[in-house]
């Protein structure tokens, strides 16, 4: 059985950020991973769900697991290269590059019915936060649900001078819920600390998991 899959889909290989965070931090790529599996939980049964900032999108295969298709999009091209190489025929994929900034993303031609949006935010200026968000909630349908996830403001005292300069808009529990709560009437705003998810006190989450619904119709 085990030589059956390698006949058939030959040996996997990690994308191009699972491959640095697996040789340079194992437990991170644990922690990454959780991160796909909270969405998939929550996303389960959806029938097209969108990924935003996907990066190589080595974990989206958990939340294809869970629900109809997901196509991943990503404003660097060489990720969406990278992924293209490594698609698997029992885990199709379609993956574009796009810019949420410059618009919502409707190239499939349809809304979508669900988004998840992992490690991207805290990467936005603040000053644009707002028009990227409100981008996600034009790619989505009305009942559509959105998932987006940071690493928390109170976190950033342990954190690598790699991470520090990139994460320009890292947001407290509270801040990140009144953020989400200009574009939907219902965000829900879970703590998680390494691969745990859970509904404990913000100011000690390492990272914030925040799940929206009902999107404000402007």
């Amino acid at each position: 059985m085990l030589y059956e899959v390698e006949r058939v889909h030959g040996r996997s290989t990690l994308g191009i950020m699972a491959n640095q965070s697996w040789n340079e931090d194992p437990k991170r790529h644990l922690f990454t991973l959780a991160r796909y599996k909270f969405a998939a939980k929550i996303l389960a049964g959806r029938s097209k769900v969108l990924e935003v900032g996907c990066a190589d999108a080595f974990g989206t295969r958990l939340v294809q697991q869970a629900v109809g298709a997901v196509t991943a999009i990503d404003m660097n091209d060489a990720f969406i290269a990278d992924i293209d190489s490594r698609v698997n025929q029992k885990w199709p994929m379609k993956a574009f590059v796009h810019n949420m900034l410059n618009g919502p993303f409707l190239a499939e031609g349809y809304e979508y019915d669900a988004a998840f949006c992992l490690d991207v935010l805290e990467h936005i200026n603040g000053a644009q936060e707002d028009l990227f968000i409100s981008h996600v909630c034009g790619s989505i349908s009305k009942y559509g649900v959105a998932i987006f996830g940071m690493p928390s403001i109170e976190s950033q005292r342990w954190a690598s001078p790699q991470s520090v300069e990139g994460h320009v808009n890292c947001q407290s529990g509270e801040q990140l819920k009144n953020t989400l709560e200009r574009h939907f009437h219902n965000v829900f705003v879970f703590s998680m600390n390494d691969e745990v998810v859970h509904t404990g006190f913000y100011p000690m989450a390492h990272y914030l998991l925040a799940v929206c619904c009902a999107k404000i119709e402007l």
